[in-house]
């Protein structure tokens, strides 16, 4: 056979399968097994068969020929004994012998039964001694006792000669059947010999093909798996660009290549997330830069505009205090629209101001009781509460780590608003529930104030975002801001509930402890030293 013609066999095997190796494998050994165990029954049988011939028929049939042979001897010393003495004692071995004689016989030809060349032997013994008990013994058995029989005499030479003819029969006989007995043993022995040399055959074929099994094991699905898993090892340290080597069946080297090209997809896609992320860290430095100019924005803004505003405050109210009512109608409302607009404007820079040490100033995370906070909370709140008839209702609430005065700042804020947004001609009632979900506590505030319409649930918590006219609620704009602002700097997250109609329902949630502790504040130390002044 050519190169060329091996060559596709060659690439049909190497297509196979790792399930079409162990099919072909394991057909291949059980046919083998098969064969074998089909020639060691047959070689059982075949050494059941000889063992059983030669103990149940050759054995005994030499024997039982050996006995006629005995039973005939008997017969000839007692007619001898009886033709030269006439002593009637010689007769009883003849008679013994005849009996003996009919049962060996009778045993012989039931154990020599499909044996054609045994019954002829038989046969020719049967036909020999029956001459001779024709002629000599019967003759000489019927005589008177008491006196020697002149047959016996006369015919001595006749009876020795047929008795030679009996024994040379029997002798034939015994000759025939210690051959078969013993070409039964020697093959009994070779059959013997065959089988233990047979079952060691199948022993050394098993071990063999145990041994191929491992091996074949070992070398199509062991090896490329180990290589498989030190390649895959060294991807996962790192080296993504190692490549995978396909080795094994076929299917082994589709699954080779598989992952091959998943990790080429990996190596593209962390490529890719690589330049996302530098991406992302350049954005988020500049934002960081962008939130921290913000921040010493507002603070420098609302800090440096304290004083000016302080004197044109305290100005415009000594102007209405010496010119009120000196001027005309006019001039008073105009005065006192400039009293109003820095009065306004002095509560949105001290909002302003506050919302911006959130997260800065107000860092001192430590057990809180929420439930001393809450006490607190609604004595400060107190006058509001008495003037407005408001009830609020609260369950036990948890202690968590947390700033203890952004806590404050919260409830405030929240309980604040449920009692300044209530309906004129009802009472304010207010329940405070939490619940435990997870890693996280979930706080409810219920109200039966005015509501909070569903298209703007996202809307008031955006910085200076009303929902109604300065002279229909006071207040800045600020305050569900720094709540939300405040919740967020806890780690969870507030919302209002767009389903709740019979007023408002505001839910957020605190973890027990903080996820990570919040960076230092960006500001400079001068611009610290200043905000601690003005406070």
């Amino acid at each position: 056979m050519t190169g060329d013609e091996r060559q596709p066999r060659t690439r049909g095997l190497s297509m196979w399968t790792t399930r079409r190796w162990l099919r072909v494998g394991v057909a291949v050994s059980l046919a083998i097994l098969a064969l074998l165990g089909t020639t060691g029954a047959w070689v059982l049988a075949r050494t059941e068969s000889i063992s059983r011939n030669l103990v149940d028929v050759r054995s005994p049939a030499l024997t039982t020929a050996i006995r006629l042979e005995s039973a005939i001897l008997n017969q000839e010393t007692g007619i001898r004994g009886y033709g030269l003495t006439g002593t009637p004692e010689f007769i009883t071995p003849y008679q013994q012998g005849l009996t003996e004689q009919k049962t060996s016989t009778a045993q012989l030809t039931k154990l020599l039964d499909g044996d054609r060349a045994g019954l002829d032997d038989l046969k020719t013994v049967q036909d020999a001694v029956a001459r001779w008990q024709e002629r000599i013994a019967r003759p000489i058995a019927t005589a008177p006792p008491g006196s020697p029989s002149p047959l016996a005499t006369e015919r001595a030479t006749e009876g020795k000669a047929a008795f030679d003819h009996v024994r040379a029969a029997l002798n034939s006989q015994q000759e025939r059947l210690r051959a078969h007995r013993t070409q039964a043993r020697d093959d009994l022995m070779a059959t013997m010999a065959l089988r233990n040399w047979l079952f060691s055959a199948i022993g050394v074929l098993i071990l063999v093909l145990t041994a191929l099994v491992f091996e074949g094991l070992r070398r199509g699905i062991n090896r490329p798996l180990d290589r498989l898993g030190a390649d895959a090892r060294t991807i996962a340290g790192g080296d993504f660009d190692h490549p995978i080597t396909p080795t094994g069946p076929a299917d082994l080297r589709r699954l080779s290549g598989e992952i091959d090209f998943m990790r080429r997809r990996l190596v593209r896609a962390l490529a890719f997330s690589e330049e996302a992320r530098l991406r992302l860290d350049a954005q988020t430095a500049e934002l960081q830069r962008s939130n921290a100019e913000l921040e010493q924005f507002a603070y420098v803004a609302s800090h440096d505009l304290q004083e000016p505003l302080r004197k044109v405050s305290s100005f415009t109210q000594l102007l209405r205090r010496r010119y009120g009512g000196q001027l005309d109608t006019r001039a008073d409302q105009y005065i006192d629209f400039a009293v109003d607009g820095a009065n306004r404007m002095q509560t949105l820079i001290n909002d302003l101001l506050e919302f911006s040490r959130v997260g800065r100033l107000h860092n001192a995370q430590q057990s809180v009781d929420l439930d001393k906070v809450l006490e607190r909370t609604l004595s400060a709140l107190s006058v509001g509460i008495e003037e407005a008839g408001a009830t609020i209702t609260h369950d036990p609430l948890p202690t968590l780590v947390a700033d203890p005065t952004q806590m404050g700042m919260l409830w405030q804020n929240l309980i604040g608003n449920a009692v300044k947004f209530r309906r004129p001609d009802e009472a304010p009632n207010i329940r405070i529930t939490v619940a435990r979900e997870d890693e996280l506590w979930r706080f409810t505030i219920t109200d039966n104030g005015i509501g909070i319409a569903p298209e703007y649930a996202d809307k008031v918590f955006v910085i200076f975002q009303r929902l109604h006219t300065k002279d229909a609620y006071t207040g800045s704009g600020i305050g569900l801001a720094m709540c939300k602002k405040i919740v967020e700097f806890h780690g969870g997250t507030i919302t209002v509930d767009p389903s709740y109609r019979d007023g408002a329902r505001i839910t957020f949630t605190l973890a027990p402890e903080p996820t990570e502790n919040p960076g230092p504040s960006t500001m400079p130390e001068a611009t610290r030293s200043d905000t601690e002044q003005a406070r």
